[in-house]
């Protein structure tokens, strides 16, 4: 489990690709203070084991559906990531509960500088899209983000000074693609509403405010 806080901007340093998955080398710093093998890092979002160690980089698997799922397969060496350590008991919980389990990809659509922050618009599917919530909680690339605007066919986020310089959403351009991550609460309310003896009718449907109301959750 992470929190969206990015920790560092690692370089990837090796990408072994197999017939459909690969293997990725990061050279990073901060999170290898107290990681050791098995444990997970999270990487532009996506949360990956680690399979070896060095002193300044670790290597991990990347298995085909995450390949398919992610912008991982387009990584080459000498890109940057995002790289964050799985979260420990105690510390504070600064973004959102992100699990990096990826949901999709988004593509930059807009970027738009606004005074001392940059507004992003991602454009992304309706599968996608109906977890987006106004002023709620989204991670692109692993980065925990509020939700400015969101319409049919799009949201917004806006980067801050420091989210612009300390991940690597500050650089991106448009075309650039993005992991998304969804806040886990709304798959999780989906799924309950959905589930049960009307479930095959309760799918044809669309999951609005009316609909939670007739079934008793809002």
């Amino acid at each position: 489990m992470f929190t969206g806080i990015i920790e560092e901007i690692g370089t990837v340093a090796a990408v072994k690709p197999g017939r459909k998955s690969a293997e990725l080398t990061v050279e990073c710093r901060v999170v290898l203070e107290d990681v050791k093998l098995g444990d997970s890092i999270c990487v532009n979002g996506i949360c990956l084991t680690v399979t070896s160690l060095g002193s300044r980089e670790f290597t991990a698997d990347v298995m085909p559906e995450t390949m398919r799922r992610t912008n991982l397969g387009s990584l080459k060496k000498g890109e940057k990531v995002n790289l964050e350590r799985a979260l420990s008991l105690g510390a504070r919980l600064g973004g959102h509960i992100v699990s990096g389990h990826i949901d999709g990809t988004g593509e930059i659509s807009a970027r738009e500088e606004d005074e001392n922050a940059i507004w992003l618009t991602i454009a992304a599917g309706s599968d996608i899209l109906k977890y987006i919530v106004l002023k709620g909680s989204v991670a692109l690339d692993g980065t925990s983000l509020t939700v400015a605007y969101e319409d049919e066919n799009c949201f917004k986020v806006s980067l801050i000074p420091l989210t612009q310089g300390f991940t690597t959403l500050g650089s991106k351009k448009t075309g650039e693609k993005v992991n998304i991550e969804c806040d886990v609460l709304g798959k999780y309310v989906e799924k309950l509403v959905l589930y049960g003896k009307e479930s095959k009718d309760c799918k044809k449907k669309d999951l609005s405010i009316d609909f939670l109301r007739e079934n008793g959750f809002a």
